[in-house]
């Protein structure tokens, strides 16, 4: 099976599936959440063709289980992996949930750089004054 042959609307929603499945194992901490999460990886891992004279694609087996054991024991663990998987989260509901169950704090937000404030002294500049009505 080929990336082509799935269509992206499919890979998109086993992706979803794939992030949900993780946050359900930092929630549960069950080992059939785990597993869950780990079969969706197989399954986008399958999608890549396989290279001559290589091993499977194992991308997304890997990470997952990275992920899985710096959940279970994020003392352990580097907590720059958690960090790293919260910064790539696209949907900001999904990155604020696991962010909770996860005890980390989100990467802050990007904000717009902005002109610093400005008196304005002129601001009434203009107007008749309310003693005059």
């Amino acid at each position: 099976m080929s990336f082509e042959a799935h269509g992206t609307a499919w890979l998109a929603g086993t992706l979803r599936a794939w992030h949900l499945a993780l946050l359900r194992y930092a929630v549960t901490l069950d080992n059939a959440d785990r597993l869950a999460a780990l079969r969706i990886a197989r399954e986008i891992d399958g999608l890549y063709p396989r290279q001559e004279g290589s091993t499977e694609f194992e991308f997304f087996r890997r990470i997952s289980a990275e992920l899985c054991a710096a959940i279970l024991s994020p003392n352990e663990q580097p907590p720059t992996l958690l960090q790293k998987y919260l910064a790539q989260l696209d949907d900001d509901r999904l990155k604020r949930a696991f962010a909770a169950t996860i005890g980390a704090s989100q990467p802050p937000a990007v904000s717009p750089i902005s002109r610093p404030a400005r008196r304005r002294n002129d601001l009434w500049k203009g107007l008749s004054s309310r003693s005059n009505h």
